[in-house]
């Protein structure tokens, strides 16, 4: 199977919703279920990786970041559900871009083959605090946020729809360098729900963050769309007020926001509805 969208023809569609006067919305994908309705909401991209299984098992998403398998193969495993369900969506994998057991161009080119449409830098190790000793190891042993950047860099060479993750403005700067399509700023662990976190941003300190991040990548590349994600944009209204409140985003990516929270809502009224039946 070759890839379904073109890089040129997914931007196309991002940037045709963009015109319409939509907010792009792409949204996490943990099971075929998931991917399928998230689609027919009128999603516009979908995206899948390892946390995504661990969320909907019940995991909080930074499972994604720990020894509890193989990201890279995770990620090839879920394609085989959630491909061949999805009718008219760019689908993207999440990429460990640090994995040093990947010759990365090649494995690159085998989610290409396999009907992906573009990729995102998850797991990441952005999501780890800069100023750790874990973080500064991290980087300094060759398993750093470099390795990310240099994953998207040949995704966009490979000609596939990119779109990371980045926490700052430096990472901004960097992958637009690097060829990103989408930056996707992200503002820490989704908080809401019976796993989400606690701790988090309040939301117009997130959006004075998204709105920098955006400066930054646009003073690279023009033309480089710019959404958000995390932290405390959980809601539909959390992520309007971010977009009210910045200028030039142009969406929002929601993972546990899109799958995880209603999924939770709905299963347990469902269940109290016919738990309440009486005899």
């Amino acid at each position: 199977m070759s890839n379904r969208f073109t890089r040129e023809e997914a931007l196309d569609g991002l940037r045709e919703t963009v015109a319409e006067g939509r907010a792009v919305v792409g949204a996490g994908a943990g099971t075929g279920i998931s991917a399928k309705f998230a689609e027919r909401g009128g999603i516009d991209l979908l995206i899948i990786y390892n946390s995504g299984r661990y969320r909907m098992g019940g995991r909080g998403s930074l499972a994604g970041l720990l020894p509890y398998g193989d990201a890279n193969e995770i990620v090839v495993e879920m394609g085989h559900e959630v491909l061949p369900v999805v009718e008219d969506t760019p689908v993207l994998a999440g990429v460990n871009g640090t994995d040093p057991f990947r010759q990365m161009d090649v494995f690159v080119a085998d989610l290409k083959r396999r009907g992906f449409s573009g990729v995102q830098n998850f797991p990441t190790v952005g999501l780890i605090d800069e100023d750790s000793q874990f973080r500064r190891n991290l980087e300094e042993t060759g398993m750093g946020y470099d390795e990310e950047v240099a994953m998207i860099r040949e995704a966009s060479e490979q000609g596939m729809l990119t779109c990371p993750y980045v926490f700052d403005t430096d990472q901004a700067r960097a992958m637009t360098e690097a060829g990103a399509d989408v930056v996707v700023a992200h503002m820490g662990l989704t908080t809401s729900g019976d796993i989400g976190a606690e701790t988090s941003l309040d939301l117009d300190t997130a959006a004075d963050r998204v709105q920098a991040i955006h400066d930054a990548a646009t003073d690279v590349e023009d033309d480089v769309l710019v959404i958000c994600h995390g932290g405390p944009i959980a809601w539909p209204d959390d992520a309007r007020h971010v977009l009210d409140n910045t200028e030039g985003v142009v969406g929002f990516f929601g993972a546990s926001s899109i799958e995880r929270l209603p999924t939770e809502a709905a299963i347990e009224n469902q269940a109290r509805e016919f738990t309440e039946i009486e005899l």
